[in-house]
């Protein structure tokens, strides 16, 4: 199984971001997929899943800015970052999760806003 993230990076507040994630080694079009963040000296969160039938869901804190996406046939998940503030510096993983018995996570990317 492998999850790989791209697209992380400086930028500006105010500015725009995309995270892709990779994924082989599992039935993809039956996972939850997601993307969770972890700041420094904080616990890792959810910031958005998107279910296998491709219904999103997004945390209150991005909502109307981040916009989590799948494409099953690339086996590819997809975070749209836009109006980026600097609360928003993290890494940011990407997750497989099947029925809460299979988790799977890939190595993270940094995003870091600079005001």
């Amino acid at each position: 199984v492998r999850l790989v993230e791209s697209g992380g990076g400086l930028v500006q507040a105010g500015e725009s971001l995309t995270l892709s994630c990779a994924s082989s080694g599992f039935i993809f079009d039956a996972y939850l997929m997601g993307w969770h963040r972890q700041a420094p000296g904080k616990q890792r969160e959810v910031v958005a899943d998107i279910s296998s039938r491709g219904v999103p869901w997004h945390r209150d804190s991005v909502k109307g800015r981040f916009t989590i996406s799948r494409d099953n046939a690339k086996k590819m998940v997809y975070l749209q970052m836009n109006n980026l503030e600097p609360e928003d510096t993290a890494v940011y993983y990407c997750n497989a999760n099947f029925n809460g018995a299979r988790d799977y996570w890939g190595q993270g990317t940094q995003v870091t806003v600079s005001s």
